[in-house]
């Protein structure tokens, strides 16, 4: 069987996503020596990917995510290469491919924030973008073999949102996998970020659902108790993160640490030292950094929203991420004891156990066999 992967947004540039389409086709060459498989990247990550098992191919696929080739030209692309069923790892499934398909569907983020402030776009423009949105997401999972959703709380989303019948969609949990050792320097790390001491760290994008105008809203109140300390935000830069720079107060500016984009190894250096990890946001489809977190022992403070408490479990302390006041006692609680830090970290251990890339590419696998018997 030939198997085409739309891997596009392959790489940790693009964020979740990006991990997500990396370490599943990492550990697809691992766990599935039977079937062959057709790999589509861009000219940006063309060189990222290297195929170690000669079933694997790569195959530049120059049609910008969300643009209007995508829907046109791509379809005949993936035709070419006469494939018996294709992946798409996210849900942009152009509106003109009939072929057999799976689609991964990380969230519905956009169906619950429509927010103008999730974009940079003209408010008419965005406007259309919604409605393309919806138009490609709905028929995306309609017309699927199958549905892959990355949690309990996203499988039932997606059943109500698009009304899809749940036995389509099939959960398959994600993972947290980072480098175990930092290559880099890390107190030279620190010196360039203008980090010293002790700091909370948060990890991703800066999007309006990450709710980080909360978190920036209760660190006063934290550093109240504790005067030394930063608070680090590690992210790409983006229009979202200099919007939250902008809004930060003139004393604060030497107390929060906006990084930019950091490697793999970058990040390693960053989780290995900070004192707690806190996750503000308001939706999430599964969670991949409050994992990562805890895969380098750091307790983790996190929101009691969406698929949180499902995928932390009691290896959390949670707070109402709409209440800063919450936020900042949860946070101040846990700074306060040790012990509590300890148990903590030794939860999120045995927690991350239960997360696999390699379960999940075998149980792709296994998804994929069951389409095209």
């Amino acid at each position: 069987m030939k198997i085409l992967i739309d891997a596009r947004l392959y790489g940790t540039k693009h964020a979740g996503i990006g991990r997500y389409t990396q370490e599943l086709i990492k550990n697809l060459e691992v766990a599935d020596t039977q079937n062959k498989y057709v790999i589509l990247l861009q000219r940006q990550n063309y060189d990222e990917y290297r195929p170690r098992n000669p079933n694997f191919k790569k195959y530049r696929a120059d049609f910008r995510v969300y643009g209007f080739f995508e829907q046109i030209l791509l379809p005949f692309l993936i035709y070419s290469h006469r494939p018996d069923l294709v992946h798409f790892t996210h849900f942009n499934v152009p509106l003109f491919f009939f072929g057999r398909y799976l689609v991964t569907i990380h969230d519905l983020i956009v169906s619950h924030y429509p927010s103008s402030r999730a974009t940079t776009r003209h408010p008419l423009l965005y406007k259309f973008k919604l409605m393309a949105y919806r138009l490609v997401v709905s028929r995306a999972a309609r017309r699927a073999q199958k549905i892959i959703a990355v949690s309990r709380y996203a499988q039932k989303d997606i059943a109500r949102l698009l009304k899809i019948k749940p036995e389509k969609i099939s959960v398959i949990y994600e993972s947290a996998d980072l480098p175990r050792e930092s290559a880099i320097d890390q107190a030279e790390l620190l010196k360039r970020l203008n980090v010293t001491g002790d700091y909370l760290l948060y990890v991703g994008s800066a999007y309006p659902h990450k709710n980080l105008e909360k978190l920036i809203e209760a660190f006063p109140i934290v550093l109240k108790q504790y005067p030394d300390l930063k608070l680090v935000l590690a992210g790409k830069k983006t229009f979202f993160y200099q919007r939250l720079g902008e809004g930060i107060k003139e004393e604060f500016r030497n107390k929060i640490i906006l990084t930019g984009y950091l490697t793999d190894q970058e990040l390693a250096g960053l989780y290995a030292k900070a004192k707690l990890y806190v996750f503000p946001s308001l939706m999430e489809g599964f969670g991949l950094p409050p994992l990562e977190a805890q895969s380098y022992g750091l307790p983790v403070v996190s929101a009691d929203s969406s698929c949180l408490p499902e995928i932390l479990g009691d290896s959390a302390v949670y707070f109402n991420p709409e209440d800063v006041k919450d936020m900042a006692e949860k946070i101040i609680s846990v700074l306060a004891d040790s012990n509590w830090q300890r148990q903590l970290a030794d939860k999120g251990r045995e927690n991350i156990k239960r997360f696999s890339w390699r379960k999940a590419a075998e149980e792709t696998v296994e998804l994929y066999n069951s389409i095209i018997k």
